[in-house]
């Protein structure tokens, strides 16, 4: 790896008229994500230029986002989606679902010091002025990354979780969501794993038709988000880039940001997933839903 060479290789692809997208493409996937931070300070120190500047003035649209995602460091690659989903008209509750349900304690914790540093303010407040209710606190509880990430199973604890869950929900007339969201948010991830098989011996059905059947809405949304990432994590992934493509038009948002986001944590296992799931490959997915220079990098960052 010479970020020197990738640099001025990027440079030349810019210079003049008309861009070569392709040389983009192929110099940037590549690289991994800390490779691109080298290319980025190297630009800017052997040409005077800013790169993500030079980026954003040649590219446009739905493969710009996908371009600068992938030029912009992990954690605040998170940062501004959480911002984005906050900010302006509208709230985007799946955004601020799917990366809070699904980071590390360390995750969450370097997100949370980075949104304070860009933002002036907490994530904590942005969360707790922008939503409400119930799902406004399983929101704030993720956000500590306080989830106990031990690998403990206190059998007569987990006992005790899954009778409390059940008479939480589906034994009694209206439900108990805060029982609901102090278990789910706050355990470790075998010890609930347990839970949820006992669970299903009591209740004689599975915590998630238990969810749906009990919450509506974003706070549905937000618990089973969490039960199916600790579950399987790239499952979950793999569902959301199925629900970002089926149907009429495309979910850019969530497609560009899971793509972005998990290209070098687990996409090997997420397309697996995909397969097992919808019986086609993610590849072919993706392949039959975008097009063009976004299309091209998609399928990169896929590895198809």
């Amino acid at each position: 790896f010479n970020a020197e060479q990738e640099a001025h290789a990027l440079r030349k692809a810019m210079k003049g008229l008309g861009t070569d997208e392709d040389a983009i493409i192929d110099t940037l996937t590549k690289l991994n994500v800390s490779q691109r931070q080298q290319v980025l300070i190297t630009y800017k120190s052997s040409i005077g230029r800013d790169l993500i500047d030079d980026l954003k003035s040649e590219l446009s649209g739905n493969f710009e986002r996908v371009i600068i995602g992938m030029m912009t460091p992990t954690t605040l690659y998170d940062v501004h989606e959480l911002r984005r989903a906050m900010k302006g008209a509208g709230t985007d509750e799946g955004c601020l679902i799917e990366i809070l349900a699904s980071r590390t304690n360390q995750e969450i914790r370097l997100i949370n010091e980075n949104y304070k540093c860009q933002y002036g303010c907490t994530l904590e407040e942005d969360i707790v002025s922008d939503t409400s209710s119930l799902f406004r606190r399983v929101l704030v509880s993720l956000a500590t990354g306080n989830r106990d990430e031990g690998t403990y199973v206190d059998e007569a604890l987990a006992q005790q979780d899954a009778q409390c869950l059940y008479e939480a929900g589906e034994k009694k007339w209206g439900t108990d969501e805060v029982q609901f969201m102090a278990i789910l948010c706050t355990r470790n991830r075998y010890h609930l794993l347990r839970v949820f098989d006992i669970y299903r011996g009591i209740a004689n059905k599975d915590i998630t038709d238990s969810i749906k059947s009990e919450m509506s809405g974003d706070l549905e949304d937000a618990l089973l988000a969490v039960v199916k990432c600790l579950r399987n994590k790239p499952a979950y992934f793999a569902e959301r880039l199925y629900k970002s493509m089926k149907g009429l038009g495309t979910d850019d948002n969530t497609l560009i940001r899971v793509m972005v986001s998990r290209s070098e944590i687990d996409m090997l296992q997420i397309r697996k997933e995909f397969l097992t799931m919808y019986g086609k490959s993610l590849h072919s997915f993706i392949k039959g839903d975008c097009s063009g220079d976004y299309r091209k990098v998609l399928l990169r960052l896929c590895g198809g």
